[in-house]
């Protein structure tokens, strides 16, 4: 980190410099060829880019700057975002900086802090999540990946599945159960492992849309060290469910909602239909409720700035967002007619836009970080009152 960039005291500016001071930096510094890229880019692609991020003090906006990182309001968290956002810059590295890090930090021993935390932010470690099995996806706490303590070593052995960006980690952080004589969410451990060791192999898994995004890891007598257990032994799920709080709101940006909404304009106008009555009735109403997806995102971030927990108002953004998101996309496809079912860009208007991979991965965040249906469940006993 730059010098001048730790000595900033970034929460003294107020909301509209920062802003500036934001989008001036992702505007100058982010290459053109990393922006608005409908899928998300390999590690080596995006490396020089996070790396600049990361010189600059730049990379890690929720983390203390104790270490590293940019130590930001949760308003002035979230002005970032939706510069970064605007900017069209990639995504990259979100289980190292927004679920991993963040934990570590609340978490973690100093010992884990000194060691972990530096490296991901001089881009040598790449963290990847170890949660989601076969047999055991909505209902997490049915993971069956063994983990068996010999000495001041655990060995691990199941499968771990929907891995993003697998391929790309050097480490993994997973949930694993290490007592199978407790009820099921008791038993579990949250443990950290390197990924180059034997008996770990990784398998792409490609997606409807052609990506290979998403990976199953095989672990065969895998060893983590007893040191890399985060929290209490047996005491996983706490950790877990505090970590999908982090993902359900990254996923509950309303970012993938306001691009696909811009896509459907241009779209529309080329088309003729921006000036069908039928088409703006459809179109204002998704308007509205991407707005409302907007001010729902805000007043989360204002309650955690207010020191509230993520509570079940991040489980109803997630829900809000990821089908928001479908609908967007669903009129898009429609709207664009036969070229709204080809792969890959086409030509609108004289720009070259992918209009049919959006569509296509919208369809899985409605499941992963806890699918729809389990939120509506937990809002239904838990906010409702409503029986289970």
């Amino acid at each position: 980190m730059s010098e001048q960039a730790a000595a900033t005291d970034w929460n003294g500016l107020d909301d509209e410099r920062f802003r500036a001071r934001a989008a001036a930096f992702f505007d100058a510094n982010c290459p053109p060829a990393l922006r608005h890229q409908p899928k998300r880019l390999r590690w080596h692609v995006v490396k020089p880019w996070f790396m600049t991020l990361s010189q600059q003090g730049w990379v890690a906006p929720s983390w203390p700057v104790e270490w590293g990182g940019m130590g930001l309001s949760p308003v002035k968290q979230l002005i970032y975002i939706e510069e970064y956002e605007r900017s069209g810059a990639p995504v990259m590295q979100t289980q190292s900086l927004t679920n991993f890090g963040p934990i570590l930090i609340a978490r973690g021993t100093e010992a884990q802090r000194r060691k972990y935390l530096p490296r991901i932010l001089s881009g040598e470690d790449v963290w990847v999540q170890g949660y989601s099995e076969p047999d055991a996806g909505s209902d997490l706490a049915g993971l069956r990946t063994d983990a068996r303590l010999e000495g001041d070593e655990f060995i691990i052995n199941g499968q771990k599945i929907w891995t993003t960006m697998g391929f790309d980690g050097t480490h993994m952080f997973a949930l694993v159960r290490t007592d199978k004589t407790v009820r099921k969410q008791a038993g579990i451990s949250f443990v950290l492992f390197p990924m180059d060791q034997p008996g770990i192999t990784v398998r792409p898994i490609r997606d409807i849309s052609g990506g290979e995004e998403f990976c199953e890891v095989f672990l065969q007598d895998v060893r983590a060290h007893r040191s890399d257990v985060v929290g209490e032994l047996h005491g996983g799920w706490n950790i877990a469910k505090t970590l999908l709080g982090f993902e359900r709101v990254w996923s509950g940006s309303p970012r993938q909602s306001l691009i696909a909404l811009a896509r459907l304009e241009k779209v529309a106008r080329a088309s003729g239909a921006w000036a069908d009555p039928v088409f703006q009735d459809r179109y204002t109403q998704l308007l509205f409720d991407v707005r409302d997806l907007a001010a729902m995102y805000e007043r989360l971030v204002h309650s955690l700035s207010l020191g509230k927990g993520f509570g079940l108002e991040s489980s109803l953004l997630k829900m809000t967002a990821t089908e928001t998101c479908q609908r967007v996309t669903e009129l898009l496809v429609e709207t664009a007619g036969q070229d709204g079912a080809t792969q890959g860009y086409v030509d609108v208007g004289g720009e070259s836009i992918d209009l049919l991979t959006p569509f296509l991965e919208s369809r899985g965040p409605t499941i992963y970080g806890g699918s729809n249906q389990i939120q509506r469940n937990i809002l239904a006993r838990q906010w409702l009152e409503l029986p289970g």
